[in-house]
């Protein structure tokens, strides 16, 4: 049986989290249990940083292959936006 515990987050961590995991159709807690499995593996690859897309200038929108309707993928994006801003990756 699955063990249970208390934690303390930020409450718009947590409500990214629960928008991110409705986006991919998932629970809260798979989400959580992926995002812990990647950080306590000794065989954990380091990602690179992602490559935000660029913008097309001649048509005011994001380049082709960027897709809009994508939330998942565009949370992510903002969310390693905030993480560079604060500081938190490079």
């Amino acid at each position: 049986m699955p063990g249970r515990t208390t934690v303390r987050l930020p409450t718009e961590l947590i409500a990214r989290a629960k928008r991110k995991a409705a986006a991919e159709g998932r629970t809260l807690t798979s989400l959580i249990e992926d995002g812990l499995r990647l950080v306590v593996a000794d065989t954990a690859k380091h990602r690179p940083d992602r490559v935000m897309p660029r913008i097309s200038k001649a048509r005011g929108g994001p380049i082709p292959g960027v897709d809009l309707g994508d939330l998942a993928s565009l949370q992510e994006m903002d969310d390693q936006d905030d993480r560079r801003r604060t500081g938190q990756i490079r």
